[in-house]
Formats: C-alpha cells, structure tokens, sequence
C-alpha cells in the first residue's frame, strides 16, 4: 500500500558479505632454511542487520533501495596477515516493523534500538598456513571465501501509537489530531481526504503519548471494501481507541447507527481490537443534532465512556484529554506474543539432493554440498583433491552410483558443471562391481598387511 510519501510493505532482497579468500604464500628468506607456509586467512564478511529508529515512519526509502549488500571480507595476506573483516550494513526500518520470509515470521521490532540479523557474512577462507600438519608441512592449497547468505524478506509496518483514531470518513479525526498536536494533516469537507494514517505527539498534562489518525473505515472494510481494509491493521497495536462519530451521521445511517458499524468492523476484523478501551466521541458539538446524538448513544453504549466535543473550535476538547489520560495510565504497554518454546522441532536438512533433468544433466544441489564448491580454488590441485575426498567421505560418491550415474554424464553442483568419470578417486579399481569407489579394506586384511610388514623387518 502506497500513498504519497507513506509506504507500509516492501520487498527487499538482501546479501550477506562473502568471506575474503585464503593465502597461498610460503617464506622465503635468506639464510632461513625452512620457510614453510605463511598464507594468512581471509576476512569474514559483513553481516547485514535490521536496526529501528524512531524518526522513521515508513519504508519508502527501501522501496527505492531495495537490493542490500554487506561488505566483502578481504583477502588474507603473506606473513600469516589475516584479511580485514567486511563492514556490517545496517537497515534503519521505523519502529513497529515486522520481518518475514517465506510466510513466517523472523522478528517483530518495536523497541527503539532493537537489532535484527538477516543475513550473516560467510567467514573468510583459511590460508595454507591453516592445512599445515605432520604429514603434509608444506600444504600447496588455500580456500576461497565462504558465501555470505541471501534471502528475500518481506517488511510490514505496522504504526505504533498509543491512541488511535477511527470513525467514519468526515467525522472530524484529522481536524482532532491537529488540535492536539503539531501535526498538519489533510483537511478538507468532503469524505476521504486522509489517504494514509498521520502520526502525532500530544503532550497534556505533563504527558505524552503518540496519536494516529486511521483513514476512514466503511461498511465492509474488514471484508476488502474501501481504504479501511489496509489501515486496520495499524490500530492493533495502539493502547486505546477514540472513536469520533459525526451527529449527523454518514451514508443515510444516524449517528447511532454509524457506531454500531464501526463496532461490527473492528470485530470481524480482529476480535481483539473490539475489546481494547475505547471512547466514543460526538464531534461537531456546535452542530444542532450533536446534543440530541449525544443522548441517544448514551443510553445505548453504556460501556465505553461517552463524550461531547467540538475539534474545530477547540470546545470540550480538554475533558476528552483528560479521559484518554485516565485510561492510558490504566492500560498496559503491549508487547508482542512470541510463540511458547514448548515442542521444538528441529529440521535437519539432507547433505545434498540429487536429480535428473531432461537433458540428462545429473543435479547435486544441497546448502554445504555448494559451499565446498565455492570454497574450492580448482586451479590447485591438491585442493581439488581435498575436494573429491570431502565428498568421498559425506558419501556423495556412493549416492550417484545408487542413483545410476554413468561414465560420461554432466554433473552440475553449485553453479559448475564437471564430467563423471566413474569415481573421485584416481586410484579407485576398474572392476565393474566396484563402479568407481576404492573398497574399505577389512579387519582381517589390515592384521595381514601388518603381519607382512614384521615380518619383513624381521628378515
């Protein structure tokens, strides 16, 4: 919804910052003779975090800016330098706003200040200083940064006041709001001149809360019809409700007739915006009906407060203040609901997919699967056998033989495309029933091979 400079749901696409690559990078000094490896790791990346700030009103801003990237970590350098780390992006977002992804909901921010993360940086690539060991003291390989994540989120706002204002369209809200506050919304004497809600800040009696001016709710709005449907929503977080009703009515209903509307519609649209405290009040008290209006829904509304003003000339305004006062002091601040932690269910996803489309091209696809492709810098070989070992060992290999993979098939996993020899290992036997992957040795040939061995030294 999109009204002037006032936007409450945006579409935003945001990327984490990658991690900086590793260094391959080896001593060589004089008079040293053993140099060994010196490549330092590589910086994570920029982490990409929500932050609310009370200033702010809408989401406009996003909706013109709405592709968001962090910082990139740098790389590492020689002498175990590690790369500098990628500067977070923050998101200023107005207080109130809701952050989902994929129908659920991640966050609700409401407190000035309140922090979210979205998406976290990948972390850096390890230098080959990092693949140092016994067996291998001068590692030729280093890793590329990981990935940082992306994801799609969709912001909803949802104005946080302590009073709002509803009513029928013309029923005086805006000329109320501009009475009480600075605010200096739309004015005119005709129905809907109030195309998105106004905010202001009333200070009476040494206190000071936040007022928002709803547009107008008809008949139906909680069912689609009119502006009403995409503005109730920003009454259900405010604390009361102060219904203004015209003494002359709206549409061919009477004044009584118009607030039993009003009640129908918070109703069906959220039971608990019916229930929240509210007061009723005529305007126009300058008019010759407002008295007559005035009576009448005394009677029949008994449960809410019921009052006499006239926001033009400023009449009666101040008793009005003083009751939202009153019931502001006795109503609590809400937070929001977060879910109870009774059952948690956690979904453990699998290592990799694997799929067939109709070119006959094999698909691997699986979060960790493509992190080590990227990771991988394939112009090191002993990086892309580390590689074919990883997937050796997270049996990758023994799944695309189950699946029926042949020699000469295309494998595409994480945006690369490789050719199926018959196995990840150069050294795996030709036999047809091993099908490309070196068979564990058992128990009993492990003892034989030992015993050998003895023996040899022996003689």
């Amino acid at each position: 919804m999109q009204s002037g400079s006032f936007l409450d749901r945006v579409k935003i696409y945001i990327t984490a910052g990658k991690g900086g690559d590793g260094c391959l990078s080896f001593r060589r000094e004089k008079f040293i003779e053993f140099g060994g490896p010196n490549g330092g790791c590589g910086g994570k990346g920029g982490d990409v975090i929500l932050r609310t700030e009370p200033n702010l009103t809408t989401l406009l801003e996003l909706a013109y800016n709405p592709h968001i990237e962090a910082q990139n970590g740098e790389k590492g350098g020689t002498y175990n330098k590690t790369g500098r780390a990628g500067e977070d992006k923050i998101v200023l977002v107005p207080c109130g706003t809701i952050v989902k992804s994929s129908g659920h909901v991640l966050a609700d921010l409401t407190e000035p200040g309140q922090e979210f993360t979205v998406a976290k940086g990948g972390m850096g690539g390890r230098g080959n200083q990092s693949f140092k060991t016994r067996s291998n003291t001068a590692p030729h390989l280093a890793e590329n940064g990981q990935p940082g994540e992306e994801i799609t989120l969709i912001l909803e706002l949802k104005v946080l006041a302590d009073l709002g204002l509803v009513g029928f369209p013309n029923a005086g809200k805006s000329t109320f709001l501009s009475r009480i506050s600075a605010a200096r919304p739309r004015i005119a004497d005709y129905p809907f001149t109030t195309l998105n809600p106004n905010l202001g800040i009333t200070l009476h009696k040494g206190l000071s809360f936040a007022t928002a001016d709803i547009p107008g709710i008809i008949e139906g709005a909680s069912e689609g019809k009119g502006l009403g449907y995409q503005f109730l929503k920003h009454i259900e977080r405010t604390r009361v409700l102060l219904h203004l009703v015209d003494p002359d009515g709206f549409d061919g209903m009477s004044a009584e007739q118009s607030v039993k509307v009003i009640e129908k519609e918070l109703k069906a649209f959220d039971k608990k915006l019916f229930e929240k405290p509210r007061i009723i009040v005529i305007n126009k008290m300058d008019l010759p009906s407002a008295q007559k209006a005035y009576e009448t829904i005394k009677k029949k509304f008994k449960k809410h407060p019921v009052m006499l003003m006239s926001a033009a000339t400023g009449e009666g305004v101040n008793q009005v203040l003083d009751e939202v006062v009153k019931i502001l002091a006795a109503t609590p601040v809400e937070r929001p609901v977060t879910e109870e932690k009774t059952a948690v269910t956690h979904k453990v996803e699998p290592m990799f997919t694997i799929s067939r489309t109709e070119d006959g091209a094999v698909h691997i696809t699986g979060k960790k699967v493509e992190e080590f492709i990227a990771m991988t810098n394939f112009s090191q070989p002993e990086a892309v056998a580390r590689l074919r070992g990883i997937f050796k060992k997270i049996g990758l290999e023994k799944a695309l033989l189950k699946y029926g993979v042949q020699d000469g098939d295309a494998l595409v996993v994480g945006g690369r495309e490789f050719e199926w020899n018959g196995n990840f290992d150069d050294e795996a036997p030709n036999a047809p029933e091993h099908a490309g992957y070196k068979r564990r040795e058992t128990k009993q040939e492990r003892l034989a091979k030992r015993k050998a061995r003895r023996e040899a030294k022996l003689k």
